[in-house]
């Protein structure tokens, strides 16, 4: 018993105690609630379970689909493509360099690169097929599980959110909302268009809203080192 405490309290409590400093209660409580649905989430696709509600979610929002809405569920989708979210990450990583803010520039790095491989690895873990319930606006040829569209824009524009706050304190509320329905849009084109399940895009905020708290952990014990170590 004795030894046991011994460990706890060299090994185990400095570190515990260091993650609740850098994410709060509420974030560590979030974070294990997460992975405890997105295990369930996980078993039930590599069993090839079927998800009824899936399907009738989709053909409901395409009840809705009208040409105007369809140009602009398009140019929201765009904002989680690789080729704007690499000119958006190019241009952020010059930002840093140009302001010398190493920390922020190599935790964005990681971030992005975590999520890239993350997605990548996870869709050929689970090989679940693309829905195709109707005549589709755009063409998607990788697998659907789970959405990069909705990993990579809440690890890129939660973590960028998370920065601005940092930065401008007084608007922080407005951040985080504009980052919230910035989000929340891509995720939904995704749905509108077709080319997910809801259970993809709920995965992919998941692994992202997991993946963000990492790296916030991350520029914390490089920022805010004495901080989180008392």
């Amino acid at each position: 018993m004795d030894k046991l405490l011994v460990f706890w309290s060299r090994h185990v409590s400095n570190r515990l105690t260091t993650l609740i400093a850098a994410i709060g209660v509420v974030g560590l409580a979030a974070c294990l609630f997460l992975l405890l649905g997105l295990g369930w989430l996980c078993e039930e696709i590599l069993e090839k379970e079927s998800f009824a509600l899936d399907a009738q979610i989709l053909l409901g929002i395409h009840q809705w689909a009208t040409p105007l809405l369809d140009q602009v569920m398009l140019t929201i989708t765009r904002l989680g493509n690789p080729e704007v979210v690499v000119v958006v990450v190019v241009l952020i990583l010059g930002w840093f360099l140009w302001e010398q803010k190493w920390a922020e520039a190599k935790t964005l790095a990681i971030s992005c690169l975590g999520a890239l491989i993350l997605n990548q690895g996870l869709k050929l873990v689970f090989t679940r097929p693309r829905p195709v319930l109707w005549t589709q606006l755009i063409k998607e040829i990788s697998y659907s599980f789970p959405s990069g569209h909705a990993l990579g824009s809440f690890v890129l524009y939660g973590f960028l959110a998370y920065l601005l706050a940092v930065r401008f304190p007084k608007y922080a509320s407005l951040i985080y909302i504009v980052a919230g329905v910035l989000i929340t849009a891509i995720g939904f084109s995704r749905l509108y268009l077709g080319v997910h399940y809801p259970t993809d895009i709920i995965a992919g905020y998941a692994i992202g809203f997991l993946w963000v708290n990492v790296c916030i952990v991350m520029i914390k014990l490089q920022t805010e080192p004495r901080t989180i170590g008392e």
